[in-house]
């Protein structure tokens, strides 16, 4: 009897009583493995969606239980990552749920060392004030010999790959009525 528990608490013996030599079956289970389930199991929906981290646009399931996200996985219906991601996309459901994520404005105001939580108002308010401030240093309203230029080179825009064509065109809009001519992006969909 004592033989038969110590086979049942370790492993290699239960691959030699089992004969199961590679440990692949039954010899390799344990009371804790036959109550595992995916992680997806208990999801009340699934939410299609579009990997966030490059141009390539790789088709992602997002499943959602009581309103939170539980795993974010491939889409095998993606014609375009047929379920693959790669690492970075695979860890997507940390970019929404992970605890080291900051979820507030952190600021370090000029020659500080220190940083600062400030409300997310505020910081917006900086940061127009900021664009303004260089806009109105850095306007050019006409060339040397009178040719109207109306523009700012004291500003640029460099845009993420995962934007796309449509949020790329209104930036452009947006940034070209402000004045600003240095505007690039990554969109490659």
């Amino acid at each position: 009897m004592a033989d038969k528990r110590l086979a049942e608490r370790i492993p290699l013996l239960r691959q030699f009583t089992n004969l199961d030599a590679l440990g692949l079956g039954e010899s390799a289970w344990s009371r804790h493995t036959e109550n595992l389930s995916a992680r997806t199991a208990g999801a009340d929906r699934v939410v299609g969606s579009i990997c966030p981290y490059c141009g390539v646009g790789c088709g992602q399931e997002v499943f959602v239980k009581d309103g939170k996200i539980l795993d974010i996985e491939g889409d095998y219906a993606s014609p375009i990552s047929r379920g693959c991601l790669c690492p970075k996309g695979a860890a997507t459901t940390q970019l929404v749920t992970g605890t080291h994520r900051l979820q507030k404005v952190l600021y370090r105001p000029p020659y500080g060392k220190e940083w600062e939580e400030i409300p997310l108002e505020r910081a917006m308010d900086l940061v127009a004030a900021r664009v303004k401030k260089t806009r109105d240093e850095t306007w050019e309203e006409e060339h040397q010999k009178g040719h109207p230029l109306r523009r700012t080179l004291g500003i640029a825009h460099l845009g993420g790959a995962t934007l796309d064509n449509e949020e790329n065109y209104l930036l452009k809009k947006l940034y070209t009525s402000m004045g600003m001519v240095q505007v690039e992006n990554q969109a490659r969909i």
